[in-house]
């Protein structure tokens, strides 16, 4: 097991921790903090992007390995100084990676679903991306590469950068005197996630905020102008999956649209939120002028959805360790490089179809909390992969060292989750007028 995943095992524990003290620290102050649908969905995000990550479903252009190897200068060794080092230099590029994904049509889809939730909590921060496939920023660690800072500091410093960035993710901490200067706050953070117009493409920093103060980003947070969350164009529904890929989905169809051949090509390089002239009245899209005037996002929903949603979480969550419990109990070490998509398939058939399954599967509880009718057909779709891998790999039954749960259990689960979804969707929806069919 790779120490990114050992990291990540941990780290989901840690969070929920986290996030159900903030959740009774607001009720203890009568802040209202958490939106049940929301949460869900934002944790479902958050484990979606963990499956991509343990089964390294990334496409890197160049490893910062290959830099090292052929362009390091000097060997400096790792001492603490070196990692002192390579953690500013990874800040350094996460503010611009950060920034440029901010700044451009094309690398906005790859960030889109951090913004998405219309809350600020801890558990919006688990919103992270599975449509960043591939990794295009290898450039900017070319410094770090050229001065001799070892691969190992990189991986050992990379995933605890990101999970620093977790806890400024939430209402409840004020501003914090002088180190509203050095490091990154809560308070900042609430403006980069705001859509107010004075707080938007403002403070892109992951843990220095003097990267704004420098290059001219910084905005503070005002009393007179309090945040209001989300994104400019509302994702309206609570599909991470949909999330990830709504405005790439978009671009395609501007580019397909527009009758200039330059537009086809152009829009794609344009800041973000550009559309050429010819197609903005012909098709317009919902976007948030006055975002204090804008009521959120939410769906006819009875007391029974949200227990069910939130089993759903629990059983997924539950998912994922049992998923980095295979790969160790099993000993394989996922790597990809070097070989076909046809020996990609056959030597990692199990795990790609577990995560398959996996996606699939929050895509239709999460669409089922939009009341979106393409749930029950994702549902469908699960059961059958799901059917599938029980029959063909016994390997997955085992859930400890020689303990193993019955396929009648899980198939059991199968049953109960399309009779759920069959009945929301051929009985309740067609009684409830005005519920979202958003897919």
């Amino acid at each position: 097991m790779d120490d990114y995943t050992t990291a990540l095992k941990f780290a989901m524990i840690f969070f929920m921790v986290l996030m159900a003290i903030e959740w009774v620290a607001g009720k203890l102050l009568k802040k209202s903090i958490y939106n049940s649908m929301d949460t869900i969905s934002s944790i479902s995000s958050g484990m979606t992007n963990n499956i991509k990550s343990i089964l390294k479903l990334s496409v890197v252009i160049i490893s910062y390995q290959w830099m090292y190897n052929n362009l390091a200068i000097f060997d400096i060794g790792s001492s603490w100084p070196v990692y002192v080092i390579g953690f500013i230099g990874i800040d350094f590029a996460y503010y611009w990676t950060h920034r440029w994904n901010h700044e451009y049509n094309i690398l906005w889809n790859k960030h889109i679903v951090h913004h998405s939730s219309e809350e600020y909590n801890l558990a919006c921060a688990l919103r992270q991306s599975i449509s960043d496939v591939f990794k295009i920023y290898f450039f900017l660690y070319v410094p770090l590469a050229l001065i001799g800072v070892p691969p190992k500091v990189i991986s050992i410093l990379l995933p605890l950068h990101l999970f620093a960035q977790f806890w400024y993710h939430t209402r409840l901490i004020g501003k914090m005197g002088f180190l509203e200067k050095i490091i990154v706050t809560p308070s900042h953070h609430r403006v980069h996630h705001a859509i107010n117009e004075k707080y938007i493409d403002k403070n892109y920093a992951s843990i220095f905020i003097f990267w704004d103060f420098m290059f001219g980003t910084f905005q503070e947070e005002l009393t007179e102008e309090p945040p209001v969350y989300g994104i400019k164009k509302p994702a309206k529904t609570w599909n991470p999956i949909i999330i990830n890929f709504m405005h790439l989905i978009q671009l395609f169809k501007d580019a397909f649209r527009t009758k200039k051949w330059s537009n086809k090509l152009k829009i794609w390089f344009m800041p973000t939120g550009w559309r050429p002239d010819d197609i903005k009245d012909k098709f317009p899209i919902e976007i948030i002028e006055k975002p204090h005037e804008y009521e959120k996002y939410n769906t006819n929903h009875d007391p029974f959805i949200i227990i069910w949603s939130s089993f759903q979480l629990l059983f997924h969550l539950a998912m994922q360790f049992h998923l980095i419990y295979l790969i160790s109990h099993m000993d394989i070490d996922i790597n990809f490089s070097s070989l076909s998509i046809f020996e990609i398939v056959s030597q990692y058939q199990l795990f790609l179809l577990y995560g398959l399954f996996f996606m699939i599967s929050v895509w239709s509880y999460t669409s089922l909390m939009d009341r979106s009718k393409f749930s029950l057909y994702m549902e469908i779709i699960k059961s059958i992969i799901g059917t599938f891998i029980i029959v063909n790999f016994s390997d997955v039954l085992s859930i400890y060292d020689g303990v193993f749960v019955s396929e009648y259990i899980i198939f059991f689960y199968f049953i109960i989750s399309l009779l759920i979804n069959s009945y929301y969707q051929l009985i309740v929806n067609n009684k409830v007028k005005g519920f979202s069919l958003s897919s």
